[in-house]
Parts: structure tokens; sequence; C-alpha cells
């Protein structure tokens, strides 16, 4: 999880103040020692650090939190709104072409991810009502060209190339013609990136540059790499200019130092995060939900969104419908756990819920909840229509039949069934049609 180091320091920072009902000077200076200790631990900026940890000191030390009836409440209320500033202050959203074609060219170094993060952008600009095009222009890695068309084909959106073509500038142009022709609205240049920063990649850049003045050029950078990729962000923006961010491996990542450095070293937002390996797993970057969580209050926000994305209305009517008659079979259950899976599973879940700390989650095994989902699958899809209908004509016979049939013990069966009547029971107190009403984007959580 982004940030699991720093979150647990600055929660058991503000632990210790919560247990005081008074602050003193040098309690909140101790705290903010603390504070800073965590933020350079999590690799961010030393200069990033300074500045911020005595911005927060200096509101701290003020009348609204020595006077306040809850002073360690506002001094956490101070730190958030210094590291969504930190990083950024509100979200930065894809910037459009007026005309309704759009160049987004996609620069960075070798090895971040770049033309993986260009069929995840594909897949959410197509989530988002948008029909894009991926274009072919790293001319010099091995089988890079092969790869960007296996990635297009994941995600279903056409890539354009030119393999015989030597000119990257020339294959953008021609590339960026054909789309317009043929209906697109975005065109993604995925571009050469190279081990480190030298003339000849700025050089071809700037030519793509020109070529097709793209709207957005954003910056592909590992989030593993700490500073250097913020070291990185600010050579490609002097030389190049880039409009955004895309921070990957963002999921691997304890520290996040990068992603809290990134804006105020280089002036430009983080507009994407990388989430996980799945075509799916490119995020919008929004710094008051980041803060939010980093801090242990959660990002319901998130959370909502992803049940919005996972709901299926005709699916929920269905089921709304049986839930009047009391009717709650083991494929709806089965459906309710594919909706949770559709949301990013058990672990992404948990990562939104607010007072759950990294530690805390440290308890929770994900990798066994994935697997039993797995198990329970198996052990649905091995039962007859009739049982999975009426889960109580399962009697010891069926179980065991069922039990050899999808390799799991009895004991397994027995424990599924117990689960599907605890849900059952769960649902039931929705069956109110205003009760639905209300919760009907947390059906999937079910």
């Amino acid at each position: 999880m982004a940030f699991e180091s720093l979150s647990d320091k600055l929660q058991s920072a503000f632990k210790k103040l919560k247990g005081k009902g008074v602050l003193t000077e040098a309690d909140i200076s101790e705290a903010m020692r603390e504070v800073k200790l965590a933020l350079l631990e999590a690799d961010v900026n030393f200069k990033v650090v300074k500045g911020f940890v005595s911005d927060v000191k200096e509101k701290c030390l003020g009348k609204e939190v020595m006077e306040s009836l809850t002073p360690a409440q506002q001094i956490i209320k101070i730190v958030n709104q210094e590291l969504v500033e930190l990083m950024g202050g509100t979200g930065s959203k894809l910037t459009y072409s007026p005309s309704g074609f759009t160049t987004i060219m996609m620069v960075g170094l070798q090895g971040t991810g770049k033309t993986t993060t260009c069929g995840k952008l594909a897949n959410y600009l197509k989530q988002n009502g948008k029909k894009p095009m991926l274009c072919a222009c790293d001319i010099y890695r091995p089988a890079a060209i092969d790869q960007l068309e296996v990635v297009g084909k994941a995600v279903n959106t056409p890539v354009f190339v030119q393999r015989d073509s030597r000119e990257p500038a020339k294959i953008a142009l021609a590339a960026k013609q054909e789309a317009e022709k043929k209906g697109f609205d975005v065109l993604i240049v995925d571009t050469a990136g190279r081990l480190q920063i030298d003339e000849a990649l700025m050089e071809e850049l700037a030519e793509i540059k020109k070529a097709v003045k793209p709207h957005e050029i954003l910056l592909v950078v590992d989030a593993l790499t700490g500073q250097d990729a913020v070291n990185v962000a600010e050579g490609f923006n002097e030389k190049l200019g880039v409009d955004g961010i895309v921070m990957t491996k963002m999921d691997g990542d304890a520290r996040g130092g990068a992603a809290l450095s990134a804006k105020k070293v280089t002036g430009k937002p983080i507009k994407f995060m990388g989430v996980g390996e799945k075509f799916d797993a490119l995020e919008p970057f929004h710094p008051e939900r980041m803060a939010s969580r980093i801090l242990g209050m959660g990002d319901m926000l998130s959370l909502i969104e992803k049940a919005e994305a996972a709901f299926d209305q005709e699916k929920a009517e269905k089921l709304e419908k049986k839930l009047k008659k009391n009717q709650f079979t083991l494929e709806d259950f089965l459906d309710q756990m594919g909706q949770v899976k559709n949301m990013g599973g058990v672990g992404k879940i948990l990562e939104m819920i607010p007072g759950l700390t990294p530690s805390q989650m440290k308890g929770v095994d994900l990798e066994q909840s994935e697997r039993e989902f797995a198990q329970m699958e198996a052990i649905i899809y091995s039962m007859t229509k009739e049982e999975r209908q009426d889960p109580s004509i399962l009697n010891a016979s069926r179980r065991k039949r069922i039990a050899a049939g999808c390799g799991q013990p009895v004991s397994k069966i027995n424990n599924l069934i117990k689960r599907y009547e605890e849900t059952k029971k769960m649902v039931k107190q929705f069956s109110n049609p205003k009760a639905m009403k209300r919760n009907k984007m947390f059906r999937g959580l079910f």
C-alpha cells in the first residue's frame, strides 16, 4: 500500500497528542519532530519537508489550536490541509481540445511502465466516453511495437504502426491524420525512452511535439525510485515541458516520498497513479483523498465511485424483486462476490475504510480472502442449478458429491452455506424499498 510506513508513523504521533487534554508548545514541537522524521523516512525531498513542517508548526502554535477544546483534532486538520496543498490542492484533470480531437504524448525513461500505462490510459478514456487510438513511436527498443500491439488488443484499442519508418515525428503525424480521418477523438503517442535523459532523446521528443502539437504531455515515472523519480520529472520538464505526471507502481511503494515531493519540486501535478498490473488499475490522483488515506480517515468518495462503477442497475432491480419475495439464491450470493471483485477486491476496499491503519490491515490476510473467493466460486459452480436456486436441499450426500467435484473438503461447503445464510439475513434488511434506494450503491459490498 502506498504511504504505508508514513501513515503508520503519523497516526502514531497523533495518537500521543490525543491522549493529552491540553497541549504545550513542547508537545507540539515533539509531534512536529516525529512528523519530520516520518516524512524524511518516506523519502520526501528535504527542502519540501523543512518547509512543510515549518508551515504546520506555525499554524499549530496559533490560538485556534492552543485554545481549542480538541487541540489534537485541530492539529490533524492542519496537517491534512497542508498535505493536500503539498500534493497540488485539487485533482488535475486531462485537458481536451475544444476542436474535439486531442493528442496525448507519453514520455519517460525506460522501465517506468510507459507502454503499459498507454494501454491503461486508453482503457480509462474509453470508460469515460472517449474513442482513443494508440500510436507506436518507439522504434528502438526490441519488440516495443509488438508490445504496444499486445496492449492495444488487451484494451480493444487500435494501434497505428509504421514498421519501416525510422522517423518518429512523421509516424506520429501520420497517426494523427489517420485517427482524425477514422473518427477517433484521442491519439495516445507512445514514445521511446532511454536509461537516462540525454540530448538525443530530448531532440526526438521535441520533434514529435512540434509535429503533432500535443494538448497533453504526460511524464510516466516509477514511484519505487523515490526522489530519482522527482529528479527525472524536473529534468523532463526543464527540457521538454510537461503538463502532468503519471506515477506508476504506487501500490508497491510503501514510502510515497515521490508523490509528496513531485508537485512542490516540479510545479507539475500528478494526474494519474498506477495501482496495479491490470489495465483498469489507473486512477486519477486526488490530493485531498490521498491525504485523507494517509491520516487514516479513509477515502469514502473513491469507495462510492468504485461501488457505482461495479453497480449493475438491471441486476439490482432483479435482486430487489427477489428480496421482496424473500428469495436470495447462491447465484445471487456469487453475483455479490463478483461485484466486490470488480471494485478491486477486499484489499482495495479496506484501504478506503476510515480508521483502518496499514498496520491493522497487515492482520488481514488479503491473499487468503482472494483464495476464499475463488474456492467459493468453484464450490457453487460444482452444484446443480436446482441446488444453487434452493440450498435447503443440500443434504449430506449432496455436499459430499459437491466436495468431490470441486476438490474441496466438505467443511468448506458447510462454511460457504453458513456465510450464505448470514448474508441472506443481512440483505433482508434492505428488502424495504426506501432502504434499498438509500443504499443501492453499496449492495456490491454485501
